[in-house]
């Protein structure tokens, strides 16, 4: 059972947890990063959005993000593009490639940053949200290159050892729920960006 502040604790880096088993949080996540993206497209004057999901199918606990993009791929969104799926995975072996052709291709785009992470035990099931970038591959000992301007992460295992396999071990039930929280979320700022585009 998840403590109340795990729902929405604010840390003086401006990280917010949310608690992926309420469902009646995705409102307030997708508030909360509609603002995020707001404020990067101001400072930046960047144009329209991009969801990098990260990690791969070859592995539970990393598959959060090519499971969202896969989901994200099956709605009707118009307003943000979407790379990283389980079809065509963003993982630590095309990383830099994929980044390469997103700004290329995307050079206006603010990008939110979706990858599993691990955490503190009691966060299991925590879904992280923040501004700036995202270190994928940290919580395994990985030195990948920084990516993203937003960065979302699921928390899918504790960070006692540091050991790749354990990923492995994770339950589906965890990741999926996860994944359908986070896509919730992002379908309903795709509903803001196109109200906005409306006025």
């Amino acid at each position: 059972m998840k403590t109340g502040w795990c729902r929405k604790w604010k840390r003086s880096r401006e990280i917010y947890y949310f608690d992926s088993s309420n469902d009646f949080d995705t409102e307030d996540f997708a508030l909360t990063l509609h603002e995020m993206i707001d404020e990067v497209m101001e400072e930046e004057g960047k144009k329209g959005v991009l969801i990098l999901c990260i990690g791969t199918d070859r592995s539970t606990g990393d598959s959060l993000g090519p499971l969202i993009g896969y989901k994200l791929k099956g709605q009707p969104i118009r307003q943000i593009q979407i790379v990283g799926t389980l079809e065509r995975p963003v993982h630590a072996m095309n990383l830099e490639q994929s980044m390469a052709m997103i700004h290329m291709c995307y050079p206006d785009h603010v990008i939110v940053a979706i990858d599993a992470s691990v955490g503190s035990q009691d966060h299991v099931g925590c879904v992280t949200l923040g501004k700036g970038t995202l270190r994928p591959g940290l919580g395994v000992c990985k030195d990948l290159q920084e990516v993203g301007d937003i960065f979302i992460t699921g928390i899918v295992g504790g960070y006692g050892n540091y050991d790749p396999l354990m990923l492995q071990s994770v339950r589906l039930s965890i990741v999926m729920k996860m994944a359908d929280y986070i896509c919730e979320s992002v379908y309903l700022v795709e509903q803001f960006l196109e109200q906005g585009d409306l006025f």
